[in-house]
């Protein structure tokens, strides 16, 4: 008998004060990933020349003994340029960076913490940037993934923050899929915060990641969308799962800060999205990017009725400078709805 199904709209998740530290852990699909369970790809020589820095990173910071001994005692004017406090793992999508960045998080001792660059800003925002920094302070690592940088106000304050997280001892390991003296390049106001990158950029050794996106290697095109009345019927019977109609989607998420999107869909089975088409204007795709993000983090399957994932951006969108956001996008949503058919199968 079909059973009523729950719609993500009807969520409005709320993230206490006390909680925005202690949920700075890496997401559930990497929970279990280690240094060790990292398969190279024979092919790209980069990819186990990147275990090997990483691994030897969170050795590094293992032995630092803490936040408390302060760089400038560690370092000095001197330090070698291996010595850097921060390693910044680039790339394309697909490539591994952010198993490598939850790796050295897991091999490294406590106290840290890991969240994604909008889930950083959001504690900031929270807490007030002298809170926040005393509360990270006192971390032996800050590991931040998909490393943004779309508007001044955020460049300076992510600059700011970790300047004075690295004064006080604390190591920090990032991605993103742009290299740190390019970030900003395409997108809006680039000119005015060069200079903050730039400064930024002279805290990392850059470790290069490169390769196809293993999501996709050898795999079949994204499954084709279902018929909405398949899609209201699957959504019925699997224990858990969500349905709801892509536009009021899109405008539940308006109202969220991105920051909130994990908590949104924790504990779903699986998300169903009926009249899918492509995204409006590139507020909503960009809400989209960091809402399929979570869904990865998660690796929860996606259903969908309408239009193709595979056409969720228009060419102008991937023409511009969030093309790579909105290719990994597409990559893991694409994954994500593999997903939703080997259950469905297993189910069946």
């Amino acid at each position: 008998m079909p059973m009523p199904t729950e719609q993500l709209t009807a969520r409005r998740p709320e993230i206490a004060p006390d909680e925005l530290i202690s949920s700075l852990v890496p997401p559930p699909r990497f929970d279990g990933v280690r240094f060790s369970t990292y398969v190279p790809n024979p092919d790209e020589p980069s990819q186990a020349e990147a275990v090997t820095a990483c691994s030897a990173f969170a050795e590094r910071v293992g032995g630092s003994g803490g936040a408390a001994k302060g760089w400038r005692a560690l370092f000095g004017r001197g330090r070698k340029q291996a010595d850097r406090p921060g390693l910044y793992l680039d790339g394309g999508f697909g490539v591994g960076k952010t198993h490598l960045l939850a790796s050295i998080w897991h091999a490294v001792p406590g106290p840290k913490a890991y969240g994604t660059f909008v889930e950083l800003t959001h504690v900031v925002g929270a807490l007030g940037f002298g809170e926040a920094v005393r509360r990270l302070s006192g971390h032996r690592l800050l590991a931040i993934d998909e490393f943004e940088l779309d508007d001044p106000g955020d460049t300076m304050l992510v600059n700011r923050l970790l300047r004075e997280l690295t004064d006080a001892g604390v190591f920090v390991a990032a991605t993103s899929n742009t290299l740190p003296d390019k970030l900003g390049e395409g997108r809006f106001a680039a000119e005015d915060f060069l200079r903050e990158i730039q400064s930024l950029a002279a805290k990392f050794d850059v470790v290069r990641v490169d390769g196809p996106d293993y999501r996709h290697r050898g795999l079949p095109e994204p499954p084709a969308p279902y018929g909405d009345d398949e899609l209201v019927a699957s959504a019925e019977n699997w224990p858990g799962a969500t349905l709801d109609d892509f536009d009021a989607l899109c405008d539940h998420l308006a109202t969220l800060h991105p920051s909130r999107y994990g908590r949104l869909v924790d504990g779903v089975a699986a998300v169903h999205l009926r009249g899918v088409r492509p995204a409006k204007d590139q507020a909503i795709a960009l809400r989209l990017v960091a809402f399929a993000d979570r869904l990865y983090d998660r690796a929860i399957p996606v259903l969908v009725s309408g239009g193709s994932l595979g056409e969720l951006f228009d060419e102008e969108m991937l023409a511009g400078g969030y093309r790579k956001k909105y290719l990994r996008a597409v990559s893991r949503l694409t994954a994500l709805a593999r997903d939703a058919v080997s259950e469905s199968g297993a189910r069946a």
